[in-house]
C-alpha cells in the first residue's frame, strides 16, 4: 500500500488533488486509517489515477469522469474498460453521422418545399363543380394503398373512364394507418359490383388549390386551403377530394416534383 505522499509521487498528482478526487468519489483510497485519517492506496489504483489525470487534460468534467469510473469494475483493468468505452463511443459517432446525413436531407427537402410553395403561382380559388358519376372503392388503411383501388376500377370500367382519378377523404383529420378513403374515377356509365360502388358526387361551390410536388408534401397545401377558409369564415364539407391531374403512370413513376394534384373542398351553404 502506498501512503498518499508516495501515491502522489507515483502518479504525478498533488496531494491536494488526490484529496479532492476522494471527496468527489472518483478516486477513493483503498484504506483510510481510522485513528488519524491517513489515506493509503493500493498499487492497482495507479492506472486509474493516471487515466483520470489524462481525462482531465482532455477537459472531461468531474461528472463525466465519475460516470466512467463508476462503471469500472475493480476486478478488471481500467484500460480494458476504456477500450470498451471507446468502442461504444465510436458506434455512437457512426450513428450520429447517419443522423447528420438524415438531418441534412430533411433540411434540404424543407428548403426545397418552402421554395416550391413560394414560387408556385397557384392560389386558393372558388369554383363550381358539376355533378359527376364515379366508380369508387371504399378503403381503410394507408393512403398510399389507394393504387389497388384504382386498379380494380380500371379493370372493370376501363373503357368507360372519362376523367382524372381522385381520392375522396372521409376523415376530418390525418390518419396514418387507418385512413377512411375512397379511390374513385369518373365514368360515363356503369353499375355497382360487389367491390365497386357507382354513385354521383354532388355539384356545388368549392375551394380549390393546385398542389405541385410529391404527395408527401400535400399537407402544406392543405394548410394553405384550410387557413384561407378560416380567414374568410367558410365552412368545409367532407369528403375532401384529391384530383390527380399528373402523377405516376402505370409503368413509369415519373418525377414527383412535377406531380400536379388538385385539392377540393365543397363549401357548406
Amino acid at each position: 500500500m502506498f501512503s498518499i505522499g508516495e501515491f502522489s509521487k507515483a502518479t504525478g498528482l498533488t496531494v491536494k488533488t488526490l484529496r479532492f478526487y476522494h471527496e468527489q468519489g472518483i478516486l477513493v483510497p483503498s484504506h483510510v486509517d481510522g485513528d488519524n485519517g491517513y489515506r493509503f492506496y493500493a498499487e492497482a489504483k495507479i492506472d486509474t489515477a493516471r487515466v483520470i489525470a489524462r481525462l482531465r487534460e482532455l477537459e472531461f468534467s468531474i461528472a463525466e469522469i465519475s460516470e466512467i469510473v463508476g462503471n469500472y469494475d475493480d476486478d478488471g483493468t481500467i484500460l480494458a474498460f476504456l477500450e470498451s468505452r471507446k468502442t461504444t463511443i465510436q458506434d455512437r459517432m457512426r450513428a450520429d453521422r447517419q443522423l447528420v446525413l438524415r438531418l441534412e436531407q430533411i433540411i434540404h427537402q424543407e428548403h426545397e418545399a418552402n421554395a416550391t410553395m413560394s414560387d408556385s403561382n397557384f392560389s386558393v380559388e372558388k369554383k363550381t363543380l358539376d355533378t359527376v358519376l364515379v366508380a369508387g372503392v371504399r378503403m381503410k388503411g394507408k393512403y398510399c394503398e389507394c393504387g389497388s383501388g384504382f386498379a380494380t376500377i380500371g379493370r372493370k370500367f376501363g373503357r368507360h373512364v372519362c376523367g382524372k382519378p381522385m381520392l375522396l377523404c372521409y376523415d376530418t383529420e390525418y390518419r396514418a394507418e387507418d385512413a377512411d378513403f375512397e379511390a374513385a374515377m369518373p365514368i360515363r356509365k356503369g353499375e355497382s359490383t360487389e367491390s365497386i360502388k357507382v354513385h354521383e358526387l354532388p355539384a356545388g361551390r368549392c375551394l380549390s388549390l393546385m398542389h405541385l410536388g410529391p404527395y408527401e408534401r400535400l399537407s402544406r397545401s392543405y394548410e394553405k386551403i384550410l387557413r384561407h377558409a378560416k380567414e374568410n369564415g367558410m365552412e368545409l364539407q367532407c369528403p375532401s377530394r384529391e384530383v390527380y391531374h399528373k402523377g405516376p403512370g402505370m409503368i413509369f413513376r415519373g418525377n414527383p416534383k412535377k406531380y400536379l394534384t388538385e385539392i377540393q373542398f365543397l363549401l357548406k351553404d
